[in-house]
């Protein structure tokens, strides 16, 4: 098929129509690339929306339609289109030219800054490699290939425990695991491919600023990885399966030759590439100081822990007798004195309403010496984080960011002419869920007296009645406080007992997927525990980022009068959306019966039915035609 170009098996796919837009959007990619600005993303983005395209487009201002053109990068290509026709005429084609692809246009710019250097091996010259190995012959230097053919034709291969490396070997393993989901997300792919490269994924070399994530964008741009979604998720292309699959089967050999205990060859001008290609021979695996290992666990009997090391990838695995435990491999782990435990305070605490009360408040807890930092907080007045100690760098300008993790307790702050007002306008329950839901074990809401509650809105008897249900029904944790001074004083108490509490403690991170399904439960004989990142934290706890259908099933369901938070939630596990809850109405053959059919549902600690006056209440709203009278 003329002006078609094949990819292995794939159907034949059209040449780009607009061939000269496509390798200007390339030069600018590699110069900012060079140059390392981050808008070397925004026209590879650009670029695949064009070659997407299949009709000619006549000028930049035409290509706004397409996905990543703003207008900045659409002047840029009216200006050049007109130094086009300066140069070579106005009849200049611009639709039928012979340009190099933006791959080769890259791989060429690498090649001509260091030509002594290759950027990898080929799998003949890899396997070439590993034949001679197993013979206990050395290690040849590659030969370099003169036609210019074969440069373009070499296949791309990442160098030994490098990130692309790690990238394509992590999402390889997880395409083959039956359990898996088929993609992984950034924080996961950091964490399970970082035990196969030496350079760190989160944390640059000093006096750089890329990491090992940054060949992500390489194995994207040849169409080895595909990035999808918002959060991303990494998946392999059928490219990059392949070419993973030869990179493991080359591990497979080198691990299978080293455990027949033959040497890598002795050649001292090779020692180099014989450790980039066999670096474990006749040295034990390097082991990981883990919390876990040698250490017994404080658990109920029936339930008893241990943990072990996968062979050869040394990841901690829980082993709880389950047929497919969950594997928690943290990110980071902050030893006893490498972190501070620090008060955080919600900006709105300190700014607003009565300046004069809430810098009281402020006054306070500096009297009382205790270490706060104030920042926004998306849920909850107060709570405390490990910040990680960091010393700065010689030869750098700022201190290197510290890590933090959240520890297991928020406060909300309610005066009791706050807490009338937020009974009235629905915000009370709204609050109640969202700490319900964000993922911190012990909610508290502190309680502040504030004059006489006679002038209120809400008779004190109600007021009263709401806090024992917090405190009985939701299952907080209530402490009732006089006045400022006496809040700060509290405050100032608790901040000293975590400190203590956490003093000797070996922190494990964890993002706000793992920390629903891996043991976060704390125990003072445990010599280590599992907490969220703060940023994960907060992030997840913002007011009014996008909702899931089920979120949203769940905000309507605690509109109704007698659904709590728990009763809701008990709902939603067995109708997780509002669709399939009107499906179980319909397949009920009486009305009788759908007024019965949420009764026997279990919530609260205590298990107790949802009873037939709410499951009638509920089948009435969703079951009957036009308005309830």
């Amino acid at each position: 098929m003329p002006g078609a170009v094949t990819i292995g098996r794939k159907r034949p796919l059209p040449t780009c129509p607009n061939p000269l837009f496509l390798e200007w959007l390339s030069e600018w990619r590699d110069a900012a690339a060079d140059k390392g600005k981050k808008s070397q993303f925004v026209y590879q983005k650009a670029i695949s929306s064009l070659k997407k395209y299949p009709l000619p487009l006549r000028n930049g201002k035409e290509a706004k339609i397409l996905q990543n053109f703003g207008d900045g990068i659409c002047k840029m290509l009216d200006e050049k289109l007109t130094k086009h026709y300066a140069e070579h005429g106005p009849d200049a084609p611009i639709h039928n030219l012979v340009v190099r692809s933006s791959t080769e246009t890259s791989s060429s710019k690498k090649k001509k800054k260091n030509p002594k250097q290759p950027e990898g091996l080929s799998f003949e010259e890899l396997h070439t490699t590993m034949s001679l190995h197993e013979k206990g012959s050395g290690i040849p230097t590659p030969t370099k290939k003169k036609t210019t053919q074969t440069k373009k034709t070499r296949e791309y291969v990442p160098q030994k425990r490098s990130g692309g490396y790690a990238v394509l070997l992590t999402l390889f393993k997880d395409s083959k695991n039956p359990n898996g989901r088929g993609y992984l997300t950034k924080a996961e792919l950091q964490r399970s491919a970082q035990a196969l490269c030496d350079k760190s994924f989160s944390l640059p070399d000093p006096g750089s600023k890329y990491t090992a994530w940054s060949s992500v964008s390489t194995l994207i741009q040849k169409s080895l990885v595909i990035k999808t979604h918002n959060p991303a998720r990494y998946s392999l292309t059928e490219k990059g399966v392949e070419l993973a699959g030869k990179l493991d089967t080359g591990e497979e050999v080198l691990r299978s030759t080293v455990g027949d205990g033959k040497s890598c060859g002795a050649g001292a001008a090779q020692k180099d590439e014989e450790e980039s290609l066999c670096p474990a021979v006749n040295q034990e695996a390097p082991s990981i100081n883990h919390p876990y290992e040698g250490k017994e666990t404080c658990m109920e009997k029936e339930h008893v822990a241990t943990y072990t090391f996968e062979e050869h990838e040394k990841v901690p695995v829980r082993s709880t007798g389950v047929e497919n435990p969950f594997e928690h491999l943290p990110e980071f782990t902050l030893q006893p004195g490498q972190f501070d435990i620090i008060l955080c305070v919600d900006f709105i605490e300190t700014t607003g309403g009565s300046t004069h009360r809430k810098q009281e408040l402020v006054a306070e807890l500096k009297r009382n010496g205790v270490s706060f930092d104030v920042r926004k907080l998306h849920v909850g007045d107060f709570l405390w984080i490990a910040q990680e100690r960091v010393r700065p760098v010689p030869g750098q300008l700022r201190a290197p960011t510290a890590r933090e993790l959240v520890l297991d307790y928020v406060v909300e702050r309610k005066r009791m002419d706050d807490l009338c007002g937020s009974i009235i306008d629905g915000r009370f329950r709204e609050q109640k869920f969202r700490m319900k839901r964000c993922g911190l074990r012990n909610p508290i809401y502190l309680v502040e007296d504030y004059g006489s509650a006679q002038h209120l809105s809400i008779p004190e008897g109600t007021l009263q009645q709401a806090i024992v249900n917090t405190q009985v029904v939701d299952g907080f944790f209530i402490k009732r406080t006089k006045d400022v001074r006496e809040s700060a004083a509290y405050l100032t108490i608790m901040t000293r007992y975590l400190q203590n509490l956490y003093l000797d403690k070996i922190l494990l991170s964890c993002n706000k997927e793992e920390a629903a399904k891996c043991d976060r439960s704390f125990s003072t004989c445990s010599d280590s525990c599992v907490l969220m990142t703060f940023a994960e934290f907060n992030e997840g706890a913002v007011k009014n980022k996008a909702q899931t259908v089920k979120e949203v099933f769940a905000r309507q369901l605690m509109q109704i009068s007698g659904v709590s938070g728990e009763k809701a939630a008990a709902i939603l596990e067995k109708y997780d959306t509002l669709a399939s809850l009107l499906n179980a109405y319909k397949e009920c053959r009486t009305v009788e019966e759908q007024e019965k059919l949420l009764s026997n549902i279990k919530c609260g600690k205590l298990q107790r039915n949802l009873g037939p006056a709410l499951s009638k209440t509920l089948s009435q709203l969703y079951c009957t035609d036009g308005a309830l009278s």
